[in-house]
């Protein structure tokens, strides 16, 4: 056989009786020994589970080298876990649950029963398969800083049989062998499968040039299985559905003498949810920096100038009794007492008060975040509320206006305001100018990142790619966030206004706009430090619903409160570095290993949704935090090109034209849409470069200056007598 082209595969349908079907197969010409549980292959490795239909289906199938799982994906309108893309006429797509399901199944048989018919394919079949695979397909994930994170510090990495690696505090709950790996770019891999309580950890057989899947299982979204008898045994499929843009696919025999996979599987990807605590609380890792005290409110508010005559620290929330959202320590106006605060609270949703985040250190405008007014249908009013905005507006002498930019649809804030919320009345608040920032709500970015995914995997439509993009609306989503935050910016840099900026609870878009606006403005946050720092005040200790938008530890995927709200943030800060290359001291890698940890579950800087929450878990002690890790090892994550713009306001371009979809960490599972050199490793590189270019450039100053010494020695007079002209110490 050349080329092993599959041709047809043949579909038989339950109820045929045995002389018809002896009678329908000569009639095809197909031999006896092709058949497995009514499934036939013909020319190459392509098999589909027995479908009860009313008429046997033969289907014409696109010519092309090589069998299901190998496919490159190089043709047009193809999908290469799909082995029916050229299929025939039927009423079952990809896009349809039944039709996903049937190509599903096509995969599972494939890989299940591939080792049993592998004497029946003839040999050009099996050096042919072996020979499409490319070295840069087979390895998924090398063993980095950024998936093994605690490698270089602390206990040696305990390393468990065949060369699994431990990180201190992982056990292994089971290992199955004859697992098949279904590879949507390589082809079937066949291997051993090792579950820890952190990760799952696939290698293949192969030791020449060995595939590696690591997978840590708080990026686990939902386990989904197909069960399917074959000749007495069980086969079981399994497709890991994940956060970050991945659902890798496995098939495997189910053994009574083995644990069951998935529940072992759902029982660490779901602690919470099994009333275990999560891995973070479990890891022992050690590193020479403690990153839970990279943050101090203290120190931070000191930085900006704080307090002065107009703002103060208040500790009224010490035990989170005002709102228990919010921090313990907040900035308030001075001029305002604390009874009326506590009546602000009642009018303000969730009790988010309007509290400083940022201070311009010239002007004195102000970024203020809140949440929004419980005004209602009957246009409640509270005078207190009003007071404090005027209050804060009076603490700015640049300006007699205040802008409040809401993040909502107008739409969206007219609705609230019929379910008691609502919006800021120019009537009421006077000197106040509103302004709506059109950004959708949770739900839409959730349905949007879904339809990004099915873009960029398992492969791309290159014929589609752009239209297929717009589509999704993501980018659209990140130019309103980045057009809001400029806005912001502008504001307070050119009008020298004080704003507040809320949505309806002020833990979402409130902290996507005040957080960005805050980077362009201040370059503090620009630094490695810095955005660590801003990371922890207006994403952490300001209550933004971690534990409800990401779903730490908890199987309730089809949970309406998640969205990628977070993620959505590093997107726009990543188109910033995009048009800022050398404004950031922080790199790529940086940003991308902040989102793997989002979802790790490894460290405990992303866990819950409050401050008053991690303070009851003791979060910062007995877990370790992501900042340990990254500022262990600062030289993978610097930016070799930066330049400190100190003082210098970043206004970025926000028009479509001038935006790009991240590739780097959406597609970044795609092989054929990696760099064949890893950006970050040229940086690193680059980074070495100018330190040793740096040290040269001090030896010759040194050089130099000493030549001058000497020089001026040589033809200076000489003092016979008298006392010296400089003190000797």
């Amino acid at each position: 056989m050349t080329g092993s082209v599959l041709k047809y595969i043949y579909i038989e349908p339950r109820d045929l009786k045995q002389n018809k079907r002896a009678q329908l197969r000569a009639d095809i010409g197909i031999k006896p020994r092709f058949n497995f549980i009514r499934i036939l292959v013909l020319e190459g490795l392509v098999l589909l589970p027995q479908r009860p239909r009313k008429e046997t289906v033969v289907w014409q199938m696109e010519k092309q080298a090589g069998a299901v799982g190998a496919a490159d994906g190089a043709g047009p309108n193809r999908k290469p876990w799909s082995s029916a893309t050229g299929g025939p006429a039927t009423d079952e797509t990809l896009d349809s649950p039944t039709g996903s399901h049937v190509e599903w199944c096509k995969q599972l048989i494939a890989a299940t029963i591939s080792s049993q018919i592998s004497g029946s394919v003839p040999s050009d079949f099996t050096r042919d398969n072996k020979a499409r695979r490319r070295p840069d397909f087979m390895v998924s994930k090398r063993l980095t800083p950024r998936n093994l994170p605690a490698l270089r510090y602390g206990a040696p990495v305990t390393m468990f049989q065949d060369q699994v690696p431990l990180l201190p505090g992982e056990s292994v709950q089971t290992t199955v062998k004859d697992v098949m790996y279904i590879c949507p770019f390589s082809g079937l891999v066949n291997g051993t499968l090792t579950i820890t309580d952190y990760k799952l950890y696939f290698t293949s057989v192969e030791r020449e040039s060995p595939f590696v899947l690591d997978v840590n299982l708080g990026v686990i979204s939902k386990l989904e299985t197909i069960s399917v008898s074959n000749q007495g045994e069980n086969i079981k499929g399994l497709e890991l559905v994940c956060k970050d843009m991945r659902s890798p696919r496995f098939a495997y025999k189910m053994e009574e003498s083995h644990p069951d996979v998935v529940e072992l599987l759902s029982k660490h990807a779901f602690p919470l949810s099994h009333s275990l605590p999560l891995f973070s609380f479990l890891y022992q890792e050690q590193f020479p920096v403690d990153g839970w005290k990279v943050y101090d409110p203290a120190a931070e508010y000191r930085r900006l100038g704080l307090p002065n005559e107009s703002w103060a620290i208040s500790k009224m929330n010490s035990s989170y009794e005002l709102c228990d959202t919010y921090p313990s320590i907040l900035v308030v106006p001075t001029h305002i007492t604390e009874e009326d605060v506590r009546r602000v609270a009642v009018f303000r949703a969730k009790h988010r008060i309007p509290v400083l985040s940022w201070i311009h250190p010239e002007t004195q405008a102000t970024i203020v975040r809140c949440s929004q007014p419980l005004v209602g249908p009957s246009d409640r009013r509270c005078k207190e509320d009003e007071r404090f905005l005027q209050i804060i507006m009076d603490a700015n002498a640049q300006s007699h206006k205040l802008t409040i930019f809401d993040a909502r649809q107008s739409s969206v804030a007219v609705t609230n305001k019929a379910k008691d919320g609502g919006y800021e009345s120019e009537s009421f608040y006077p000197n106040v100018e509103l302004n709506f920032l059109e950004i959708p709500n949770i739900h839409v970015m959730r349905e949007s990142l879904r339809k990004m995914k099915d873009v960029v995997y398992p492969t791309i439509d290159e014929a589609h790619w752009h239209s297929a993009i717009d589509q999704t609306h993501w980018l659209e989503y990140i130019r309103l966030l980045l057009a809001g935050a400029a806005k912001i910016a502008d504001k307070l840099e050119s009008g020298k206004t004080s704003v507040v900026v809320h949505c309806s609870d002020g833990w979402d878009r409130t902290a996507q706009l005040t957080s960005l606006a805050m980077l362009m403005l201040d370059s503090h946050y620009r630094t490695l430090r810095g955005f660590q720092v801003l990371v922890e005040k207006e994403w952490v200790s300001f209550g933004h619903k971690f534990a409800a938008r990401v779903g730490h530890g908890d199987e309730n995927h089809a949970n309406s409160e998640r969205s990628p709200l977070f993620v959505q943030f590093i997107d726009c800060v990543w188109q910033m570095t995009r048009q800022f290359p050398a404004a950031f001291e922080f790199n790529e890698l940086f940003l991308i290993t902040v989102l793997d940890h989002l979802y790790s579950c490894l460290f405990g800087t992303f866990l819950y949704s409050s401050e008053q929450e991690r303070t009851a878990k003791e979060v910062q002690t007995n877990t370790v935090s992501l900042w340990s890790y990254i500022n262990s090892q600062p030289e993978d994550f610097t930016n070799p090109f930066y330049v400190d713009y100190e003082h210098h306001v970043l206004c970025p371009l926000v028009s479509s034209r001038h935006l790009e979809l991240w590739t780097g960490y959406y597609a970044r599972w795609n092989p054929r849409m990696r760099p064949q050199v890893p950006v970050h490793q040229t940086l690193k590189e680059l980074l070495f470069l100018r330190a040793e270019l740096q040290r040269r450039v001090e030896e010759l100053q040194r050089d130099a200056t000493s030549r001058s010494s000497s020089s001026f020695s040589e033809h200076s007079p000489s003092h016979t007598v008298g006392t010296p002209l400089h003190s000797v110490v």
